[in-house]
């Protein structure tokens, strides 16, 4: 009898250690791109914390963890357009916490729309260069992953861009979390950051002219949403807030309070919201309550800087445009959707680029799971709220 119950406890031992990896864990996602694209890992934290990045996708950073390989999984992929391998015509909502696009988006001088077409949904297609085409992996680490490439985009006046654009994708330390946000991170607080630096350079032989069109280095991070995530902006001076990009937004999913803007994040109803450089503070995030999450974005602002406008309409002020940008995502009119999910955008500012000159912004992402008390002492310090504001 006692052989027989070794034998079951070494047989269910060996079932637990192999037991596929459940849905929404890290171990699940990597494991699925593993399946179906090339991919790169970053750790540190004895491998704690991890990042994916595929270098099919741009050199995106697909997701995170800060609880090793059965820890949640940060970031939105869409499992089912990756597994198909197949490739949409307007966008590849591949996911992913932090993607490289360029903008403008709409607009006189977009990238997204061909000239003299409206600005409309059935118009709207996404570069190739920036969607399906792959960046070079030209240097790694345990810790960091370097990507380059070179193209030309026409936008809508017809001028050809043609650029090179390099990403540098690095882990941060607890030690660096810290200095980066002032803060001072308990034990009872799991945590990953992760930077990229995105370099945009004018491989034209003239310089780039405003009347012609400019660009802007674009980084969108998609989330999970949930019932109880929202979306927290600080701002500071008198707001101006953009909801002007796919219609109204109710009082219910958007609230503005004490100098922070609340936006519900639950990937059911399509809308987006825009914040100008001169109200913009160098930090925003979200907060999951339910799975007790908070997750921060900290970026290089320019306050007197331009911005691209990505409004899709002829535009009387082109540069005139929005540094954080958050989408949430929801039904389209004819029902389809392309997520769920939620996106914390940042954006660099823009000017007339001499050949070989260059343009650069950094993008950093931080996720801290844990002890609920310990997440409002760092949304006190670094988003200026007490978490128990959150009303959406």
């Amino acid at each position: 009898m006692k052989k027989i119950n070794v034998i079951l406890v070494i047989v269910m031992l060996w079932f637990a250690c192999n037991e596929p990896p459940k849905k929404g864990s890290f171990a699940y996602d990597l494991e699925l791109l593993n399946q179906n694209q090339e991919t790169v890992i970053l750790k540190n934290n004895n491998d704690q914390c991890q990042v994916i990045l595929v270098p099919a996708f741009q050199g995106r950073v697909m997701t995170s963890t800060a609880k090793g390989l059965k820890g949640r999984s940060y970031g939105w992929i869409n499992h089912d357009l990756i597994a198909s391998k197949k490739i949409q015509k307007q966008m590849n909502a591949f996911g992913g916490e932090d993607r490289f696009w360029l903008g403008p988006e709409g607009g006189q001088f977009s990238l997204f729309f061909k000239k003299g077409d409206p600005f409309t949904l059935n118009y709207w297609n996404t570069p190739k260069e920036i969607d399906t085409e792959p960046f070079t992996l030209i240097e790694k680490s345990s810790t960091h992953a370097v990507f380059e490439q070179e193209f030309s985009l026409k936008n809508y006046q017809d001028y050809t861009f043609k650029v090179r654009v390099n990403r540098t994708i690095s882990m941060l330390d607890k030690e660096q979390i810290n200095l980066n946000l002032g803060i001072d991170l308990s034990e009872k607080v799991a945590h990953v950051g992760f930077q990229s630096e995105n370099v945009l350079t004018n491989l034209n032989n003239t310089p780039w002219e405003k009347d012609k069109g400019l660009l802007s280095i674009w980084i969108l991070g998609m989330f999970m949403p949930s019932e109880h995530s929202t979306v927290v902006i600080p701002y500071k001076d008198s707001l101006v807030l953009n909801t002007n990009y796919f219609g109204p937004i109710s009082s219910d999913r958007l609230k503005v309070k004490q100098n922070t803007i609340f936006y519900k994040a639950d990937g059911k109803y399509r809308s987006k919201i825009g914040i100008p450089p001169t109200n913009s503070l160098p930090v925003f995030g979200s907060y999951d309550s339910e799975n007790k999450l908070l997750t921060v974005v900290q970026y290089t602002l320019n306050e007197k800087g331009s911005y691209v406008n990505s409004l899709w309409e002829q535009q009387t002020e082109p540069y005139g445009g929005d540094v954080i940008n958050s989408y949430n995502d929801g039904p389209l009119e004819n029902g389809g959707q392309m997520g769920p999910f939620y996106e914390l955008e940042t954006s660099s500012y823009t000017r007339a680029l001499n050949p070989n000159e260059t343009l650069e912004h950094t993008h950093i992402t931080y996720h801290f799971e844990g002890d609920a008390e310990e997440l409002n002492t760092i949304a006190k310090e670094v988003l200026g709220i007490n978490l128990s504001q959150i009303e959406l």
